[in-house]
């Protein structure tokens, strides 16, 4: 038998190529595939953003002239803030 890679003849029960170290057979496992981790920060700080503008805006609706509008998006905003919250944690596990 041939070697693959160097074309050296070699005894057709080799298991690497004495010449160039090769191995004479496909891997049987393929090796894990590494997959990037989003950062954690991005999570963190959309949620800080959400929580802060709600409050605001539950500050400023004592002083709107329609404060229901404003109270609706501040409730809207921390409940933003708390689905994205709860979502980092059940995706981590």
């Amino acid at each position: 038998m041939l070697c693959r890679h160097c074309g050296t003849e070699i005894a057709d029960k080799a298991i690497v190529c004495y010449r160039c170290g090769a191995g004479t057979t496909d891997p049987v496992r393929q090796p894990a595939r590494i997959t990037p981790k989003s950062s954690r920060l991005f999570g963190f700080v959309a949620v800080a953003v959400l929580l802060l503008l709600g409050l605001y805006m539950g500050q400023a609706s004592r002083t709107a002239a329609e404060p229901g509008v404003y109270q609706l998006l501040a409730g809207a905003l921390v409940a933003a803030a708390l689905v994205v919250f709860i979502f980092r944690i059940v995706r981590r596990r």
